[in-house]
C-alpha cells in the first residue's frame, strides 16, 4: 500500500465481486470513517461498488474529527480547508490508482462538511470528474485559493436537505442547486421537513440514482472525457 493511502485513517468495504465502480463517502463535522458506514450498504445494497469512508484529519473542538475548522457559514477556514483538501486529493487518486477504479467510476458523497468536502473534491479546478456527486445538508465552498471548475459538462449531482435544518439552512442546499442547474448540471433535489439529518426517503432514491449514474457512465465510456487518475 502506498504512504499517501496511509495518510488518512479509512474503512474498506469490498464489493461482492468485481467491482463496477466505488462509493466514496465522507462524515459531517465531529464523526468519524464509522459514521456513514452503513450507508454504502443502504445506496448499494447488492454492493456491485467498492466502498471507503475516510476519516478527517483534524481534531478540534468539541471533538471527534473535522475536515475544516468553522469560520462562517458558507465559508470554511481558509487555513484548514487549503491544508486538508490535498491531502484527501491524493488519498483519492492513490485509491484509484491502487484499486484500478478510475475517478469517472467513481460517486464522492458526504454529509454536512462531507458535503462541502464532496463539492471541493468534485468540482475543484483541476480535479477529474467524478461518475456523481451525493451532497446531503451542505454547501458549495467559498474559499480564497481555492477555484471551482464549473465548466461543462459537469458531473450529476444528488442534494439533499431538510427544510428545518438549524445548523445549515436549506437556503445552501436551493443555492447549491441553483448553481449547479445554471451551468448545466443535472441534479436531483429533495426537500424534507427535517432538522440537520440524513432523509431515510431520499437514500432510498439514491440506491437507484447512483446505479443509474454508473450505468450511464459505462454507456458513455466511448465518448470523449477528462483524463482521470
Amino acid at each position: 500500500m502506498e504512504p499517501r493511502l496511509s495518510e488518512l485513517r479509512y474503512r474498506l468495504r469490498e464489493p461482492a465481486g468485481s467491482p463496477d465502480g466505488a462509493l466514496v463517502l465522507f462524515h459531517g463535522r465531529g464523526a468519524d470513517e464509522n459514521d456513514l458506514f452503513p450507508l454504502l450498504d443502504a445506496l448499494d445494497p447488492e454492493r456491485r461498488l467498492l466502498g471507503a469512508t475516510p476519516r478527517g484529519p483534524l481534531s478540534l473542538p468539541p471533538g471527534g474529527a473535522h475536515w475544516y475548522a468553522l469560520r462562517q457559514l458558507g465559508f470554511p477556514d481558509p487555513t484548514t480547508f487549503l491544508a486538508t483538501l490535498p491531502l484527501i486529493e491524493r488519498w483519492l487518486d492513490t485509491l484509484a490508482r491502487e484499486t484500478g477504479i478510475p475517478t469517472s467510476r467513481t460517486v464522492l458523497g458526504g454529509f454536512s462538511q462531507g458535503a462541502v468536502m464532496t463539492y471541493a473534491l468534485g468540482l475543484g479546478r483541476g480535479r477529474p470528474r467524478p461518475a456523481g456527486l451525493i451532497a446531503l445538508s451542505g454547501f458549495v465552498p467559498t474559499v480564497p485559493g481555492f477555484e471551482l471548475d464549473l465548466d461543462a459538462p459537469l458531473p450529476p449531482v444528488a442534494i439533499g436537505h431538510g427544510t428545518q435544518d438549524p445548523i445549515i439552512g436549506v437556503e445552501w442546499g436551493r443555492s447549491a442547486r441553483d448553481l449547479l442547474e445554471v451551468h448545466g448540471a443535472d441534479v436531483l433535489y429533495a426537500e424534507a421537513p427535517l432538522p440537520h439529518t440524513i432523509d431515510p426517503r431520499f437514500v432510498a432514491r439514491l440506491q437507484q440514482w447512483t446505479a443509474d449514474v454508473l450505468s450511464l457512465r459505462s454507456a458513455r465510456a466511448t465518448s470523449p472525457a477528462r483524463t482521470s487518475p
